[in-house]
């Protein structure tokens, strides 16, 4: 049986590993893509045969240590790593990248769920909406979408700046200014990686679809301090923070540990098949 559990382990360092291989690619594959956090998976023993339990001296009698084998590995957490990424500037208006841990809160106009994103790729329709690449309106104060009115009175938009805070300035054609017509909020989480990723740039709070709070916690509030939310820094987008020289690195690492773990499995069949031939 002992052989038997050779395999065990060898399988289960194939599978372990080959999961952090899934894990490196996806952030290989992810390193352009904007506002994206990479993520690192992290490995726990498995349970372990005890062949012989310690135990304490008794009198001039010696304690004895305990013998315990391992039946391999496994997953214990798969985690993102929601560090900064660098700001790039694009010079686009509606490219708005966060300087801080505060997340953008969006909310998908076909089921009025909410997600959260760092991607700040935004755009204007022709109705003023603020809207993810998706489509999915950008809210602010009381969840309402961010709206920029394209015409005051007679008068085409021009021009909107949006401030460190959020607040939105929006400029005409015949000079008018008008100031703080919208307000972008940032969310900040107490476990941001309870959160879940959805696809598209886009992750959700468990349990806060609606909005209230969930599993990550959210607490919504004006991006006005760089130390709890994080600052709206209008023309520029959040790169991915994969780092490739530490991804190739890890790459090496998993590629060397399942092999090692193909070759237990390997050995173990050669010397199974010596015992099955002894008989002959």
């Amino acid at each position: 049986m002992a052989l038997l559990n050779s395999f065990s382990s060898g399988v289960s360092a194939v599978k372990t590993f080959g999961k952090s291989l899934e894990v490196i690619g996806d952030n290989i594959a992810n390193v352009n893509t904007t506002g994206f956090k990479s993520s690192r998976v992290l490995n726990k023993d498995a349970f372990a045969e005890t062949l012989q339990k310690s135990s304490a001296a008794v009198g001039d009698v010696g304690g004895t240590n305990s013998m315990q084998v391992g039946y391999g590995t496994g997953v214990a957490s798969i985690t993102q790593k929601f560090t900064q990424g660098a700001l790039t500037t694009t010079g686009g208006p509606a490219d708005l990248g966060v300087s801080g841990k505060g997340f953008f809160k969006v909310q998908n106009p076909g089921d009025t769920l909410f997600y959260y994103t760092r991607a700040g790729d935004f755009r204007l329709d022709d109705g003023g909406n603020l809207l993810t690449s998706e489509g999915y309106n950008v809210v602010g104060d009381g969840d309402t979408p961010i709206v920029i009115e394209q015409i005051n009175g007679t008068a085409p938009l021009q021009s909107y700046k949006i401030g460190k805070d959020g607040a939105i300035d929006a400029y005409y054609s015949d000079g008018t200014l008008l100031e703080d017509v919208n307000q972008i909020l940032l969310s900040a989480f107490s476990n941001p990686n309870a959160l879940e990723r959805v696809g598209g740039n886009l992750l959700k709070n468990p349990g806060g679809e609606d909005g209230g709070e969930g599993a990550a916690g959210a607490t919504q509030a004006v991006a006005a301090t760089a130390t709890l939310y994080g600052e709206i820094i209008q023309g520029t987008l959040e790169l991915s923070n994969v780092d490739l020289t530490q991804e190739f690195s890890d790459l090496i690492v998993a590629q060397r540990s399942f092999q090692a773990g193909s070759r237990v499995i390997t050995v173990s069949d050669s010397i199974m098949e010596e015992i099955v031939n002894l008989k002959r």
